[in-house]
């Protein structure tokens, strides 16, 4: 399949729109035989992207892992509380 390149180095400030533009390009692209490639595109888009879910349509990865942590904020271990009848 061909290619057409976008130069994404310009989108300094993506929003909804943005991808919304993307994925109607993608679209078009597919329907003539092509393939769209996004070139420069920046973490902000790229995130953007992965946030609504179309990365695997648009045919990028975000490259951003999940944080791994020793315990989960908010969750403390199971233990028992002490009896109030007691003092």
């Amino acid at each position: 399949m061909r290619s057409v390149c976008l130069d994404c180095g310009q989108l300094d400030a993506p929003t909804a729109a943005t991808i919304d533009q993307l994925a109607r390009l993608e679209l078009a692209a597919r329907r003539s035989g092509y393939e769209l490639e996004l070139a420069n595109a920046n973490s902000r888009l790229l995130e953007l992207i992965a946030f609504v879910g179309l990365s695997d349509v648009l045919g990028v990865e975000s490259g951003r892992e999940t944080e791994q942590r020793k315990d989960p904020l908010g969750v403390e271990e199971e233990s028992e509380l002490p009896d109030p009848s007691v003092r």
